[in-house]
């Protein structure tokens, strides 16, 4: 099947930067599950489904079926009994050109079925999970029921290496790089199958590509489920594990496509928030910084901890795509000194660019070491 076409400026509804706090109690947490056809994704909703959780869950399973129509299974798990209903979409992929009807079917089965615990979505083989990930990230109409918590993407230990690094026709990313430069966990699966060596390598490669993410090693897609849910990858409860995650990571060498990489750097000194949204927004929305090939730069996924002027506490920056926000943590600086660490996971990246704009556009002068 060919690799459906996302148009970029359908990647986000609403261009515009949103100020949202961790989550309050009962509001339902969304994990979108990923991976390569085949990597073990529906297994692994199976082993949630059958584990006991004491957790309410509703999957939504969306997968490209015979012909034009697409079927979504939203099946729910209580005390190891499964419902499920079958509803039939209009359009394409949840990812892309459905994604009202989409949030429609989530709140008619809520509707009906009453409220879950949980919601896994599994996306289809070649989706881009960043799209969906918008979807529930910045919906205003779910936002008091319904929150992102996380992506996990599964790869196959086999042929991951294989999927990563397929060639694509120019201008368009590997859907299976992509999917890892998203996510918050990457689940290696079938590792039963693989040699020790092929598996250092497709870890080695996995960790150049995403160097925040957090790599579990299984077969059959069986996991420990704390690990798994709860992330809280979207809120600000993820501000003290990113601190912990910022100072691990470093800027990694290209994999071998030599696109998709992740860069870092860490600046002391406030920020304007002003001149710092015009910064994310010039590299999220506008893509007006290039690396020294002349390179537009793509940024897939940005996280970082910035010292914001007169703010007291850290304030915590993330995006997917051309969505971002700014939320103030309730981690305090006190007496520590004041550093801004910021980490992109994109295409074409170019870390003395993007250090050396920061510095001259958004640290406030007389403040840089």
């Amino acid at each position: 099947m060919d690799s459906p076409v996302l148009d970029e400026e359908d990647d986000c509804p609403e261009l515009v930067p949103m100020e949202t706090k961790s989550r309050p109690p009962g509001h339902i947490p969304v994990t979108i599950i990923t991976g390569y056809l085949g990597a073990g994704k529906t297994t692994l909703l199976n082993y949630i489904l059958t584990e006991q959780h004491n957790k309410r869950i509703a999957v939504i399973l969306n997968e490209f079926g015979e012909g034009s129509a697409l079927e979504k299974s939203l099946a729910v798990s209580q005390a190891g009994e499964l419902y499920e209903e079958w509803l039939e979409l209009r359009n394409g992929c949840l990812c892309c050109s459905v994604k009202d009807n989409g949030l429609k079917a989530i709140e008619n089965l809520m509707e009906k079925k009453g409220k879950f615990d949980y919601i896994l979505l599994e996306t289809t083989g070649l989706a881009d999970p960043g799209a969906v990930a918008s979807m529930f990230w910045v919906d205003a109409e779910l936002g008091s029921d319904i929150y992102l918590d996380g992506i996990v993407t599964v790869i196959d230990a086999k042929y991951g290496m294989q999927h990563i690094t397929e060639e694509k026709p120019e201008g368009l990313v590997n859907e299976a790089a992509r999917q890892i430069a998203l996510a918050d966990l990457t689940i290696i699966n079938k590792t039963d199958l693989a040699e020790e060596a092929e598996l250092l390598q497709l870890k080695d490669t996995v960790r150049s590509i995403n160097g925040l993410v957090k790599i579990l090693e299984t077969q059959k897609s069986r996991v420990d489920l704390s690990e798994v849910l709860d992330l809280h990858s979207f809120d600000s409860k993820d501000g003290a594990n990113l601190a912990e995650k910022l100072q691990l990571v470093r800027s990694t060498r290209p994999h071998l496509d030599k696109s998709i990489l992740t860069v870092t750097f860490d600046v002391a000194g406030d920020v304007s928030e002003d001149a710092l949204n015009i910064y994310i927004q010039e590299l999220l929305w506008e893509k007006t910084f290039k690396n020294k090939e002349g390179l537009p730069m793509t940024v897939i996924r940005v996280k970082g901890i910035v010292s914001v002027a007169s703010k007291a506490h850290e304030v915590m920056l993330q995006g997917v795509h051309e969505l971002y926000e700014l939320d103030e943590t309730p981690q305090l600086w006190g007496e520590r000194p004041r550093v801004n660490q910021l980490v992109f996971i994109g295409r074409n990246l170019e870390r003395d660019v993007l250090q050396a704009q920061f510095i001259s556009t958004v640290v406030q002068q007389g403040d840089t070491k």
